[in-house]
């Protein structure tokens, strides 16, 4: 088994809170990680499992005399019910943490009962597939990803493109990555058929519309970091733009789909604006868009999106396995300047250019310069790029291979 980034700051969590809550999409491994860090003595129950699921939602309380912590709860958004137990049960001893170790696959429909009963008893974890640095058991360090020269001290060994292609086709799902890719399109296709649909299911009234919706998410995968146009999503999918936000709301909810905001200083301003809309496992991305070699993901018309959804991918696994949630944005202007992703941090903005090239210039950093007109402070900006190693570009930016993220 691969070890996790989350793995000591789960121990450490549990020290401190009653409970602590594990979402991510499902196969990211989220089970395992938590059988990996707990210690002897926590018994185990998954919600999937019918007979548990019945007692959990129509007999909460003997559910919570049954299986009595510490104990692993697996998918527990199938019984929101038992929510208001476990308040009961942690209020009532409150000398004790790591009473209640949990896990869900929809976090946005999990946090309404989450807020209403267990509020501060609560500690709540982000898990993605497998980073890269977890693939090939290189430690982060102790810090998320910051694109400045003295924190950039991981010296991976140089991947040529076509193995960082085959790692961004082959995606990020733990089952995928320790059999080394075996199997590749029949676990896709497993997952769609298996977890996607049925969790889609849970969250909308389809009714007749599967096809529609199959075509849509893959109107969506199509466009990973473009600026979302529900209008184009909606004629490809033979659907209303009210459906096509409701759909990509699943997406989101069950942990596919990312979506990043347009940045700017004032927050009003920026939901009233275009976003972008990220999926983020890169192999079912090229599973839905009909990539079935890492040859054909390279050579495509995904190419630079795909890479620059990895990018992402690899950034935000940095600081959700380290228990953070990063402020992350792109920019775009009335002359259609851009900057891939700014990342912003104790007041500071970060720019990062995502580049499929091995010889970035200075000309490749050239809008970083667009954010000196704002009124924060901008650190060093970053290329990400196919380069072997870092090296310096201009005298606030640096050129970073985009395996040491």
């Amino acid at each position: 088994m691969l070890k996790r980034t989350l793995t000591p700051l789960i121990r450490r969590i549990s020290r401190n809170f009653p409970a602590l809550l594990l979402t991510g999409m499902r196969q990211v491994g989220k089970s395992t990680l938590l059988k990996m860090a707990q210690t002897a003595g926590r018994r185990y129950v998954s919600l999937d499992h019918l007979d548990d699921r019945d007692l959990a939602q129509n007999q909460p309380a003997l559910f919570v005399e049954r299986y009595e912590p510490p104990v692993i709860i697996d998918e527990i958004q199938y019984a929101p019910q038992l929510f208001p137990y476990l308040k009961i049960y942690i209020d009532s001893h409150p000398e004790k943490n790591g009473l209640f170790w949990l896990t869900g696959s929809q976090k946005f429909s999990l946090m309404k009962g989450v807020q209403e009963t267990l509020a501060g008893r609560v500690a709540i974890l982000d898990l993605l597939g497998l980073s890269y640095r977890e693939m090939t058991k290189k430690p982060y360090g102790g810090r998320p990803f910051l694109p400045a020269p003295a924190l950039i001290k991981h010296q991976a060994s140089p991947l040529k493109l076509t193995e960082l292609y085959k790692i961004i086709w082959q995606g990020s799902f733990p089952r995928l990555i320790t059999h080394r890719g075996e199997n590749w399109s029949t676990f896709y296709k497993s997952y769609w058929q298996t977890y996607i649909e049925r969790d889609v299911r849970d969250a909308l009234d389809l009714r007749g519309n599967e096809i529609k919706f199959h075509n849509f998410v893959r109107a969506v995968a199509a466009r990973t970091g473009a600026m979302l146009n529900y209008a184009e999503i909606g004629r490809d999918a033979q659907i209303d733009q009210r459906t096509a936000r409701a759909w990509l709301g699943a997406l989101v909810r069950a942990g596919l789909v990312k979506i990043i905001e347009p940045y700017y200083r004032n927050p009003t301003t920026r939901l009233l604006k275009t976003p972008r809309a990220y999926f983020l496992d890169t192999g079912l991305c090229a599973y839905l868009t009909g990539m079935n070699s890492p040859e054909t993901l390279e050579a495509g018309y995904l190419t630079g999106a795909i890479l620059e959804t990895y990018v992402l991918g690899e950034i935000l696994k940095s600081y959700w396995h380290h228990g953070e949630d990063p402020n992350l944005y792109f920019y775009r202007d009335a002359d259609q300047r851009e900057i891939d992703f700014i990342l912003e941090m104790n007041n500071t903005l970060y720019p990062l250019e995502v580049k499929k090239t091995a010889t970035p210039t200075p000309d490749d950093a050239r809008h970083f310069g667009i954010l000196k007109n704002l009124p924060q402070p901008v650190g060093c900006g970053a290329v990400i790029c196919l380069r072997a190693s870092p090296l310096p570009l201009t005298e606030n930016a640096v050129a970073i291979p985009a395996w040491t993220i």
